[in-house]
């Protein structure tokens, strides 16, 4: 209270957020409170720097929203699939507040993240992360008797294969290159490959914030012992 009156600055601060996502180049931060909803996000393209990029980002999104790590109850973080290097990095981080500040730990797979704000199209929806050499991890997400849930397992596939698998009009959101959007339009047609603008399919870490926080508000949490990344294949060898 100041004053006599509510601070909602307060209220933030009673039960906050941090959610961390380095599953691909595309990174993102954010801070969520239950009450407030969204209070600060940060998403950039990184040149595979997570590892110097990240915390610094977290610090600086920290300072300027008034927020210290004595504030925050939980942090959520993307499982992927994504890359190897950048999975793990996030994963660390988030493991390392968790343990260093009593805090609970709630991982999200990224193609939830992905899907999640678009449960209101009419079509199914294919959520996409690149995952190099001309593939994509992927699957599909709809309304089911269980709610809006992924269809199918996660997969590791070409574009083409992707394509190939569609047999109903279907939204794509996620990474896409254009090249990709070709392809699938080549095989597809338009009236069943359908795409919403770059900025509303772009991966967020507000929705993986909001995500985590479902969990949290549950009663959940994950072991800081057993959390791992969602892997789809296995790493290069060294040559």
């Amino acid at each position: 209270m100041v004053g006599g009156t509510w601070n909602w600055l307060d209220a933030w601060l009673d039960r906050m957020l941090l959610a961390l996502d380095t599953s691909t180049k595309l990174a993102g931060i954010a801070l969520y409170d239950g009450t407030a909803g969204l209070i600060a996000e940060y998403n950039w393209h990184s040149a595979n720097r997570h590892t110097v990029e990240l915390m610094p980002q977290v610090a600086q999104m920290m300072r300027q929203a008034g927020v210290t790590p004595a504030d925050l109850r939980a942090v959520g973080v993307a499982l992927g699939p994504g890359s190897f290097t950048g999975l793990r990095v996030a994963l660390a981080a988030a493991k390392g507040l968790a343990l260093a500040n009593g805090l609970a730990l709630l991982g999200v797979p990224t193609l939830d993240a992905v899907a999640y704000p678009h449960q209101s199209q009419p079509t199914p929806i294919v959520a996409l992360v690149q995952a190099g050499r001309g593939r994509v991890c992927w699957t599909t997400y709809a309304h089911g008797p269980g709610g809006w849930a992924s269809q199918a397992p996660f997969r590791l596939s070409t574009v083409a294969e992707v394509a190939a698998s569609i047999v109903r009009p279907t939204t794509f959101a996620g990474e896409l290159l254009p090249a990709d959007q070709e392809t699938l339009i080549q095989a597809l047609g338009r009236a069943q490959a359908h795409f919403l603008p770059p900025a509303l399919t772009m991966r967020r870490a507000g929705f993986l914030a909001e995500l985590a926080w479902r969990r949290f508000t549950n009663g959940e949490a994950d072991d800081s012992a057993t959390l791992s990344p969602i892997y789809l294949h296995e790493p290069d060898k060294p040559k």
